[in-house]
């Protein structure tokens, strides 16, 4: 019992380094890691503050992050990846909404599904199944870019994202 205690202590202790937002975590290089360990589900947000799909989804993700506050098992969160280049996660446009699920094999799932309080809803309550492919998968009709090609055409660029 003792074990436990002392155990709870200390991620809550961890988690205190972790600010929060409208009911969102607010993570950053130096905490990322951190909040991978602690929290068992938890659905990020990698926004740049000058895109404009990011700004618009903002009051949408502030929702979603009050509406899962009471949540011991999911966590909504975002990170400024203009500040905070986090090398084992691939953001090739703004906003890029990733699921790091709970469990051992650390798979990754991309958010593609509608961006609205209900799809986001549906997406977590499903464990990242209903709007999400594994992360690195991709789709074959997809109108994203890579970096490489958004300095030469950004014409079809898909709505919903600005390009880096």
């Amino acid at each position: 019992m003792l074990k436990l205690l002392i155990v709870c202590t200390l991620a809550a202790m961890s988690a205190a380094d972790i600010a929060e937002e409208e009911d969102v975590l607010v993570l950053k290089k130096s905490n990322f890691e951190e909040a991978l360990k602690t929290y068992p589900n938890m659905l990020v947000e990698f926004y740049a503050p000058w895109c404009g799909h990011c700004k618009q989804l903002a009051p949408i993700w502030d929702q979603l992050g009050e509406k899962f506050k009471d949540n011991a098992n999911i966590v909504v969160a975002k990170m400024d990846s203009t500040a905070n280049e986090i090398e084992t996660v691939k953001v090739h446009s703004f906003p890029t909404l990733k699921f790091f699920p709970a469990g051992d094999d650390h798979k990754v799932i991309d958010y593609n599904g509608e961006r609205t309080l209900d799809g986001f809803t549906k997406f977590l309550e499903s464990g990242g199944k209903e709007g999400g492919a594994p992360a690195g998968d991709e789709d074959e009709d997809s109108d994203d870019l890579d970096l490489d090609d958004a300095e030469e055409d950004d014409s079809d660029v898909e709505e919903g994202h600005d390009e880096l």
